[in-house]
């Protein structure tokens, strides 16, 4: 589902780019996270060892899934979690209320999950009677502006303080202009303690499940999902169905490449493991599939199942950097978000794989080693041969290759235009161009290089 109502990447990265202060700090900041995920990761000798090593059994996870979904659910049912299944978003839905609902529970808390925000839970909920306040301050921030999350791990990275500053004034009682991030921070203190203490029912997201032991494991910087689940009545965790690992002895593995590719840190702060409820306690967990089924049985896409959402993709991409996460208007932006998206719906993020460079450095990045610009350039070629591309692209495209497949067509169209840079220039440099808007048109040469090459090569 978008948030967008039909405007696509090009139109929102044209609104986001109209303050140009804003876009250029955006920009600072994540490639300054992106330069401590790199002195993090040098300061290991085994880094690359570690990459390949956790791409090596997520490739064993994804032979192997049915089996070690079955193996985990029945290590889980026997630490005493009640296992449910959701084949998508609606059956998730259904599933987080009806266990609401059973315990007459109207309000929850809820930690950071990026696939609630994929299921769109928080306005299911609500409109449904249920009240839910995220607990992570990223989330909680977003959530009061009425906003979905821009970035997997920076959540709020699109916003000034001083707008953090006039939301907590708005709906927290902060003093008015007040922007200090130590007191806003407090005061986020404050009004979620009150939140923990009250609220029967948590839902948690999941980052690593091991099929071996039952367990599953959430990383957090804030301690929030500790907070909620622990002082529950029910927990739920919500989980994609490719979260698993074999084995406990692989989760060291990706706790090592989660954080110093997230943010830099060696380790998260949070590293919390669930494997049975408390005295008194439901622990729940549902398994979604929502589309995850279809994409690994893409051969050229599978891989992107892979993914720990550490967020480094966006930290290093130029176009998500200066573009921002709400332009890609999907729950789960940047270069990973363009290949996740069009397995849900091919025709409504058609766009998304033609917002990247294909520069390659979100695949250098990937801990996981997802050959993410690969899978950007093969959307690309499914994508235009299912009719997906826009009229203008493909017109386009059809008139440059008729042109570049025939020496006299190529020939004559330089000729043109150098002709129409120098006497017509104006027919070129206007807001119609698109190339033009944000550069400026190169001085036509006096002759084409076959020309030169002609003349000169005697």
């Amino acid at each position: 589902m978008s948030t967008t109502s039909g405007i696509k990447h090009p139109e929102l990265s044209d609104i986001f780019n109209r303050d140009e202060e804003r876009v250029n700090w955006h920009d600072d900041t994540l490639w300054w996270i992106r330069a401590k995920r790199d002195k993090a990761a040098h300061s290991i000798s085994e880094w690359e060892l570690l990459r390949e090593t956790a791409s090596q059994i997520k490739d064993n996870v994804l032979s192997n899934l049915h089996n070690y979904l079955v193996e985990f659910e029945a290590k889980a049912q026997a630490n005493g979690i009640v296992v449910h299944w959701a084949a998508n978003a609606e059956e998730h839905n259904k599933i987080v209320l009806s266990l609401l609902k059973a315990k007459g529970i109207n309000q929850m808390v809820k930690s950071k999950s990026m696939l609630t925000e994929e299921c769109h839970l928080n306005e299911y909920l609500e409109k449904n009677g249920i009240d839910v306040i995220d607990s992570d301050l990223g989330e909680r921030i977003v959530q009061l502006a009425k906003e979905p999350p821009s970035h997997i791990v920076l959540p709020c990275i699109h916003k000034k303080k001083e707008e953090i500053g006039q939301l907590f004034h708005e709906h927290l009682g902060t003093a008015e202009g007040v922007s200090d991030p130590q007191v806003l921070t407090e005061t986020a203190r404050i009004h979620l303690r009150e939140t923990f203490l009250t609220r029967r029912s948590a839902l948690t997201g999941v980052n690593f499940a091991i099929a071996e032991t039952g367990e599953f494991v959430v990383c957090t910087n804030e301690g929030n999902a500790d907070m909620g689940a622990h002082l529950a009545d029910i927990h739920i965790a919500s989980m994609g169905i490719e979260k698993l690992l074999p084995k406990k002895k692989h989760l060291s593995v990706f706790l090592r490449l989660l954080t110093r590719s997230a943010t830099g840190q060696p380790i998260t702060t949070y590293s919390s493991h669930f494997k049975k409820p408390r005295k008194g306690q439901e622990m729940h967990i549902v398994l979604v599939d929502n589309g995850r089924s279809v994409q690994l049985g893409r051969e050229s896409f599978r891989n992107s199942l892979k993914c720990i959402r550490c967020g480094a993709c966006m930290n290093t991409c130029p176009v998500y950097r200066r573009s921002g996460g709400h332009s890609y208007h999907n729950a789960i932006a940047g270069p990973i978000g363009a290949i996740l998206a069009p397995n849900l719906d091919m025709k409504e993020y058609a766009d998304l794989p033609f917002a990247s460079t294909l520069c390659g450095s979100c695949t250098n990045v990937c801990p996981v080693k997802i050959d993410i610009h690969d899978q950007l350039y093969k959307w690309r070629q499914v994508i235009v041969k299912e009719g997906h591309s826009p009229a203008a692209k493909t017109i386009a495209m059809k008139v440059m290759d008729f042109t570049l497949s025939s020496p006299t067509r190529f020939k004559l169209a330089g000729k043109i235009g150098r002709w129409t840079l120098k006497n017509a220039p104006f027919t070129v440099n206007n807001q119609l161009n698109l190339w033009f808007k944000n550069r400026e048109m190169p001085t036509p040469p006096k002759e084409s290089f076959s020309e030169w090459f002609k003349k000169n090569n005697k």
